[in-house]
C-alpha cells in the first residue's frame, strides 16, 4: 500500500513539474504583459489623482516627475543588492546540499526518498500558498468613495 501511494505521489509529482516548465519566450511574453499592466495602472493611478485632488496640468507633470525619479531610485537600488540577494541564494543553496547530504547520511533510503517527497510536496503548498496570496492582494486604489 505504501509503495502504491508513493507511485503515485512520484507521478503526481512528475506531471505537475512538466506542466510548470515554461519556455523563454513564454517568460519574455508575460514579462512585457506584465510591463504593460504597470504602465496602465501608474496611468489609471495618476488619472485617478487628478480627479480626487482637482490637479492641474502643471501638478499632474510634477507627480509624474516624482514617479518616476522613484521608479528609477528603486531600480538602481534593485541593482545595488543584487549582488548581496545572489549571494545569500547561494548561501541558501549550499546549506540545503549540506543538509540533504546529512540527512542521507542518517535515513535509511526508503526513508530518504520519503522525505525528499514530503519536502517537495511542503515546498510546493508554499508556493501554492504565495500565489494565492498575491492573487487575492487588494489593488492600490483603495480611496474612500464620495460623500454626498
Amino acid at each position: 500500500m505504501k509503495k502504491l501511494v508513493l507511485a503515485i505521489a512520484f507521478i503526481g509529482m512528475g506531471s505537475f513539474a512538466m506542466a510548470q516548465q515554461t519556455t523563454p519566450q513564454d517568460r519574455e511574453t508575460r514579462r512585457a504583459e506584465m510591463q504593460q499592466k504597470m504602465q496602465q495602472r501608474e496611468q489609471e493611478h495618476l488619472a485617478q489623482m487628478q480627479k480626487d485632488l482637482n490637479l492641474n496640468p502643471s501638478q499632474v507633470a510634477q507627480v509624474k516627475a516624482l514617479h518616476e525619479k522613484r521608479k528609477a531610485e528603486r531600480k538602481a537600488e534593485f541593482e545595488k543588492n543584487k549582488d548581496m540577494r545572489q549571494a545569500k541564494m547561494d548561501e541558501m543553496k549550499a546549506k540545503r546540499a549540506q543538509m540533504d547530504a546529512d540527512m542521507k547520511k542518517i535515513l535509511t533510503p526508503e526513508q530518504y526518498d520519503k522525505w525528499q517527497v514530503d519536502r517537495k510536496a511542503k515546498m510546493e503548498q508554499k508556493r501554492m500558498a504565495m500565489k494565492d496570496k498575491r492573487m487575492m492582494k487588494k489593488p492600490m486604489n483603495t480611496a474612500t468613495p464620495e460623500v454626498k
